[in-house]
């Protein structure tokens, strides 16, 4: 990845999608998220908000994340999400509303590096708009989580695996090594 125009997309690390299931995800991330800042490169955040008459709310009976404090980045993060290149807005499960779209195009960005919460729906939806956008997209594994628990966690790997391919999912430490 040293040669490619890369950025690091923090997926919906908000308080209203950590819980018991999803919170040992935090301290990968802040990781991950401070070695990427190191390097100079470009990190963005995503921060979901779910609205009255939803989809997720219709269909899904999902009426969480509406208001602060569920809305927010979680704390150990928000300095950091303060810093990055842009906090990308969205009512929907991918990064590429119009604006993260733009801002990928404009920067010319080829890899996109996807971690956060959850791994089975927003992390995996971005990763596969992004491989659909013929941009290269790697999920980082052990920096992704569900709040739906390890079972959620694992079919979204499962899944990825089929849609972006088996080489495109790594760990924490590959990305830092490079080996992405």
């Amino acid at each position: 990845m040293s040669s490619t125009r890369a950025a690091l997309i923090v997926i919906d690390m908000q308080n209203g999608f950590i819980n018991d299931q999803s919170r040992h995800v935090i301290p990968k991330v802040v990781e991950l998220v401070e070695w990427w800042e190191a390097t100079g490169r470009p990190v963005v955040f995503t921060r979901y908000h779910n609205y009255p008459g939803s989809p997720f709310e219709r269909l899904i009976h999902w009426s969480k994340v509406q208001h602060t404090p569920e809305t927010e980045i979680v704390p150990e993060l928000s300095q950091h999400a303060a810093r990055a290149r842009a906090v990308v807005d969205k009512r929907i499960y991918s990064y590429f509303t119009r604006e993260g779209a733009e801002i990928a195009s404009q920067e010319g960005w080829t890899d996109l590096v996807f971690c956060g919460v959850a791994t089975e729906s927003c992390v995996l939806k971005s990763a596969v708009d992004a491989f659909e956008r013929d941009l290269t997209p790697w999920l980082v594994t052990d920096a992704s989580a569900s709040h739906g628990g390890p079972a959620a966690h694992d079919a979204g790997l499962l899944v990825a695996r089929r849609f972006i391919g088996a080489g495109q999912l790594v760990n924490a430490s590959e990305v830092s090594v490079g080996a992405c």
